[in-house]
């Protein structure tokens, strides 16, 4: 069933209402979260001249922010809830992005990687087309998308107070590959368990 715009709004508004609501907490959960393979993964695959500019899209409180700031790159956040907006500037001391993602306003071809770290299954299904083509357009020529998102039998819903839509590699590979992209790697997580106990999708795509 197609979503309207009403739909659409209240979708955004709840699930980042329960994120401002979580925030401290989601902060602490999350702070020992061991991602390096996610990063690593975006890392190794940009070609272009170090430091790369980084978009760190759905980078809630600002701790991946911080980490590619160490390695010597050009960070810059994006998060729709306000808490996590103001947590990672006040923690990274980078430019965060204050947008949802059905509303983003992004420079052009300004980045050679994004860091899409269990963000982009929160955009429903009919919405995905259009921000994956955004995100295209903010990279330059060459540029890569790392994603990595909750995989499921292609369903969408709520989860508790936060819609999320839960693809399989098939169904999450021809979407990302319509928006202009050609697939560099994909993987699941946690690595080295078997694959009924690796829930999250990852995966690597370079603009074509």
């Amino acid at each position: 069933m197609k979503l309207d715009p009403t739909d659409l709004a209240q979708i955004t508004a709840t699930t980042l209402g329960n994120y401002n609501d979580v925030a401290e907490d989601f902060r602490e959960g999350t702070r020992d979260h061991d991602v390096s393979q996610n990063i690593n993964a975006l890392l190794r695959n940009i070609t272009a001249p170090a430091p790369f500019q980084i978009l760190d899209f759905g980078c809630g409180p600002g701790r991946d922010l911080r980490t590619f700031t160490a390695l010597g790159h050009i960070a810059t956040g994006l998060d729709g809830s306000e808490r996590f907006a103001e947590m990672a500037r006040a923690d990274s001391g980078c430019e965060v992005f204050h947008q949802n993602f059905l509303e983003l306003d992004l420079p052009a071809a300004r980045f050679d990687g994004i860091f899409a770290n269990a963000s982009l299954y929160h955009v429903p299904l009919q919405e995905l087309p259009r921000v994956l083509s955004q995100l295209r357009g903010a990279l330059k020529p060459g540029g890569v998308l790392f994603s990595s998102n909750p995989r499921g039998g292609n369903e969408e819903g709520w989860k508790g107070e936060r819609y999320g839509s839960f693809h399989d590699l098939q169904s999450w590979g021809a979407l990302v590959t319509e928006a202009g992209f050609a697939e560099v790697e994909h993987y699941y997580r946690p690595e080295g368990l078997p694959r009924d106990r690796q829930p999250w999708l990852a995966s690597v795509w370079r603009r074509v």
